[in-house]
Formats: C-alpha cells, structure tokens, sequence
C-alpha cells in the first residue's frame, strides 16, 4: 500500500440505497470509511432493519456529524441526540432516526461497519 491513499466520495468504491438511506464507502487499502446520508423521515427499524434481518442495529458506528441531526436509543436505555459538529461513538444494540428537516449527513470510520452497513445478511 502507499504511503498516501486519497478517495473522493463522489466516485465510492460501493454505493448502497435502502430506502432514504445512501451509504458510499471508498476503500483506501484495507481500510474502509463510508459517507451517510440519511433523508427525513429516516428510522433504521423502518429502513435498515428490513434489509438486516436484525431487532436493533449490531454495528458498531464511530464517526461524525457534518448536516443534519439524529436521535439514538440503545438497548441498554442510554439516548443520545446527535446533531452537526458531533463526533460520536455507537456501541452495536441501537435504534436510531433523523430528528431534522433536512438530510443528516455523517462520515464514518469504523471499517467493518463501513465495509457492511445495510448490506443484505446470507
């Protein structure tokens, strides 16, 4: 692998559309970080879940905010609103929804997860 490695997210390596969910991940050698934009009205339970198969998302998301806002129920009782500007840490048991009127937008670095988040499972 070279020293340096740049990918643009206009031209991901994988793109994924489950309904008001846009996923595109780029691959920079082994490596994997993904860019989310999920629309209003968004819900993993109502938008992700159907293509998982899984009662709550079990990936684990470590990233940040740059648009939009969300709300974050983890099976443990612990809730948590993320908003632009947050960088965030999301331990797999959750449900989760956009809270805003615009699009919540948010670029994550946890590779496994960007590698398979709302991908179909089997």
């Amino acid at each position: 692998m070279a020293g340096v490695v740049k990918k643009g997210f206009g031209s991901a390596d994988e793109v994924r559309t489950p309904d008001k969910t846009r996923v595109e991940v780029v691959d920079l050698g082994g490596v994997k970080a993904a860019r989310m934009t999920l629309q209003p009205g968004w819900r993993w339970s109502e938008c992700i879940k159907p293509v998982v198969g899984t009662d709550s998302c079990q990936a684990r998301h470590v990233g940040t905010v740059v648009a939009g806002s969300m709300h974050v129920v983890h099976d443990d009782g612990t809730e948590q609103d993320l908003a632009e500007g947050d960088a965030y840490a999301i331990e797999p048991g959750h449900d989760a929804w956009v809270t805003s009127d615009q699009p919540l937008v948010g670029y994550e670095f946890e590779s496994t997860t960007a590698g398979t988040y709302a991908k179909p499972t089997g």
